[in-house]
């Protein structure tokens, strides 16, 4: 899934399994698919959050298991996958509701590996970095740089986090840091890059316990940036779920192993960085963790027993946990939600949306499309996710934005939002979120901002005005859009789109 600044959300999977259950607009087809020799259906969806309605798109080729980012000016870059599409460049550009022809488009330019299971970050200077997959112990670029049109950079990394038959460091978590460089993560161990200059520049302790990415598939999210001193930030990461070491091998032979209970912060920017483990509330492997507007964490999805890969977990964990971040005490971070009625295991998604809610959807973990027959079918439903600020008794305590000054920003600029609230208290925080692209539990490019408030005014009887200082630098906030809520005593604002550039 990516959300896009156009309240639209792409989706899709596979194009291998066979026809699915949509139909492409007439006349369109594919002739080139492993499965069918002639496939009229779609492996793709453009869904419309304001009106709950969708329309079906086309993928040349397989996008199994690859990754995305979108650009500074809101294009979807998409890469690798499967098959005939492991080299594969595609885009996807935002459209509006009187121009129903947008599409995906794939580039006459590949890849110079194959990418199958890599992760892409939007860098501060516009590009796209790609790293890793099966087999592909390297990071490339896109575009490519001018003086090379094929250049792939090797990283041994991810060959030294390779476990021999199950990989375990697939999907790397990848978080650009306020100094520029590349925070990496994958398998236990995790290193900061200058990709700028081919270089591990830093390596991190081994985060204790288990093995936490894919197929061992724990989630991970770097913790919102406070940018009221933005000369000495603080960065922390937290990972969260996964599954022991040989897991998968068991998993394959109909032995489940209990997923992980833990979760790692670590702050990177300490002179002497170290994990602090803690417990969460369920086991979980092939979790999905998301920044909410608050600061907060909200993990959904994924089993209690086994790894990702299809039929490999069983016993679905159907209550969402929230992870109160700035909680001083450790035993009330952790708070069970209300559970969904659907599992959602192998290749389901979440993302948050511009009103606050998680969109839910997927599930598809056993060979072939399924409905019947087998312990988890396929699911294509999509569900919407109310964390507990959408509550109706906080209702009165939510911001109504009324005005932005602008929405194309200046890095370090002020610019102020103006809001009505019936009820004010004290706590008032300005946040902004870049969307994530999803995908096997975890949300790429997914950043959470606290802006520098410089002064709150009353305006009239219900009527403020925010005044914030934008960014100050594209090590903090890539170019591109974000999404900015104003959150009064928790509970946060429908959102609006704002563009750094």
């Amino acid at each position: 899934m990516q959300l896009l600044y156009n309240n639209k959300v792409v989706i899709f999977d596979r194009t291998d399994f066979g026809a699915s259950n949509l139909s492409l607009p007439a006349g369109k087809c594919r002739y080139n698919d492993e499965a069918l020799s002639v496939d009229c259906t779609a492996h793709s969806v453009l869904y419309d959050i304001l009106s709950n309605t969708y329309r079906p798109l086309m993928v040349q080729t397989d996008v199994w298991c690859s990754s995305g980012a979108v650009n500074s000016n809101g294009t979807l870059i998409q890469t690798g996958g499967y098959h005939a599409g492991d080299h594969k460049i595609r885009i996807f550009s935002p459209c509006y509701d009187e121009d129903v022809t947008c599409d995906w488009i794939e580039l006459p330019q590949n890849l110079t590996v194959q990418r199958w299971y890599s992760s892409d970050h939007l860098l501060p200077d516009g590009r796209v970095i790609i790293v890793g997959g099966r087999r592909a112990f390297s990071y490339e670029f896109f575009p490519k740089s001018f003086n090379n049109n094929n250049d792939v950079f090797d990283l041994p990394f991810l060959k030294e986090t390779t476990d021999p038959k199950e990989e375990n460091n697939l999907y790397p978590f990848l978080y650009v840091l306020p100094d520029g460089n590349l925070y990496m993560f994958a398998n236990q161990r995790s290193i900061i890059l200058d990709y700028v200059n081919n270089k591990v520049v830093k390596e991190f302790p081994i985060i204790p316990g288990e093995k936490r990415s894919y197929p061992a598939t724990g989630s991970s999210v770097m913790l919102p940036l406070c940018l009221n001193s933005p000369t000495n930030l603080t960065v922390e990461v937290m990972i969260c779920g996964g599954a022991w070491g040989g897991a998968y091998l068991e998993a394959m032979e109909g032995v489940f192993w209990p997923a992980s209970r833990t979760c790692g912060r670590m702050r990177i920017t300490d002179p002497e960085p170290k994990w602090v483990m803690e417990d969460m509330p369920l086991g979980r492997v092939m979790p999905d963790m998301l920044l909410l507007p608050t600061g907060d964490v909200i993990i959904l999805n994924g089993a209690r027993n086994g790894t990702a890969g299809w039929e490999n977990a069983v016993d679905p964990v159907l209550n969402p946990v929230l992870y109160k971040t700035n909680e001083p005490d450790p035993k009330k971070r952790f708070a069970v939600l209300n559970p969904s009625t659907i599992p959602r295991m192998y290749h389901s998604s979440a993302t948050l949306l511009p009103d606050g809610r998680i969109l839910v959807g997927g599930s598809n973990p056993h060979v072939r499309y399924n409905f019947t027959g087998v312990k988890y079918p396929t699911e294509l439903s999509l569900e919407a996710f109310l964390p507990p600020y959408l509550a109706t008794q906080y209702a009165h305590l939510s911001p109504i934005i009324v005005g932005v000054e602008g929405q194309i920003l200046s890095y370090g600029q002020q610019f102020w939002i103006t809001f009505n609230l019936g009820f004010p208290g004290e706590e008032l925080m300005v946040s902004m979120i870049a969307p994530s692209f999803t995908t096997h539990s975890f949300g790429m490019n997914q950043r959470l901002l606290f802006l520098d408030i410089v002064e709150i005014e009353r305006v009239s009887v219900f009527g403020y005005k925010v005044t914030v200082f934008a960014p100050p630098s594209k090590n903090i906030a890539p170019p591109g859009y974000y999404m900015v809520f104003v959150v009064h005593q928790g509970v946060p604002s429908h959102s609006f789109w704002v563009r750094m550039q």
